[in-house]
C-alpha cells in the first residue's frame, strides 16, 4: 500500500504516504511506542511528534477493523487496551475405527482421551491469589508484534506467541506457584467418553463432543 501511494508514483497522494510513514515511525521506535502504550496518540502529539488526522482510519484499513479500539491496537494485541481476548480452545480430533457391520447395525464404543484440565487445586490461577502479574516482555498481551521494514515506505507486521510467558500474558513467581500444576494452571488428565455409532452412519462422519478438548485459561 505504501508503494501504491509513494509520491514518485502517485503525486496526488503525498499526504497518504506521509501517514503510512508516520505509522511505521511510531511502531518501529521503541521510545515512541512506549509513549503510545501509555498515553495513545495524544501522548505522541504532546511529545512534539505531531500526527495526521487520517492516521486512525489508515491503520484500520491496513490491518483490519479494530472495533473502535486504538488505531494501533492490532500491533499491541487488539483493542481494549491491548489485553488478551477471550477465545475458544483448540479442537481435538480422534479417529475411531469401526467395521462396516458397526455402521450398519450401530454400536456403542469407548474412547479414552488425554487432555489438559483446569487445575482444581488453584482453580486455574496457577498460584496464590493475587500472585499473578502481567508479563513484562509482552506487556500482558501474550503476543509479540514484530515490525520489519521491507523497503522504502513498506513494512510488514507479524504477531508471534510470547516465549517468556508461553502466550498466557501473565507470570507467577516460582515461590507462589501452585504445587499441583506448577504454575501451569492446567493438569494432565485422562477421560473416557462413550461414543454412540448410529445405524446408517457413513465413513468419515464426525461426532462432536463439545467442551471435552483441552481446557484453557484466558485473560487475567
Amino acid at each position: 500500500m505504501a508503494k501504491e501511494y509513494h509520491p514518485d508514483k502517485n503525486p496526488a497522494h503525498g499526504d497518504k504516504f506521509k501517514e503510512i510513514s508516520f505509522a511505521y515511525e511510531v511502531l518501529s521506535n521503541p521510545e515512541r511506542r512506549h509513549i503510545y502504550d501509555a498515553r495513545g496518540l495524544d501522548g505522541i502529539k504532546e511529545g512534539g511528534g505531531g500526527g495526521f488526522s487520517g492516521a486512525d482510519d489508515l491503520i484500520s484499513t491496513l490491518f483490519g477493523g479494530l472495533g473502535g479500539g486504538h488505531p494501533f491496537a492490532s500491533f499491541f494485541g487488539g483493542g481494549s487496551g491491548g489485553r488478551r481476548r477471550k477465545m475458544r480452545g483448540q479442537d481435538m480430533i480422534h479417529t475411531l475405527r469401526v467395521s462396516l457391520e458397526d455402521l450398519y447395525n450401530g454400536k456403542k464404543s469407548k474412547l479414552q482421551l488425554s487432555r489438559r484440565a483446569i487445575c482444581s487445586a488453584c482453580h486455574g490461577r496457577g498460584g496464590k491469589e493475587g500472585a499473578s502479574h502481567d508479563c513484562s516482555d509482552c506487556r500482558g498481551t501474550g503476543i509479540k508484534n514484530i515490525v520489519r521494514k521491507l523497503g522504502p515506505g513498506m513494512i510488514q507486521q507479524m504477531q508471534v506467541q510470547c516465549s517468556d510467558c508461553n502466550g498466557t500474558g501473565t507470570k507467577i513467581p516460582e515461590k507462589d506457584r501452585c504445587k499441583t500444576c506448577k504454575g501451569e494452571k492446567t493438569v494432565a488428565e485422562k477421560k473416557m467418553l462413550e461414543v454412540t455409532i448410529q445405524r446408517g452412519m457413513h465413513n468419515g462422519q464426525k461426532i462432536v463432543f463439545r467442551g471435552e478438548a483441552d481446557q484453557e485459561v484466558f485473560g487475567s
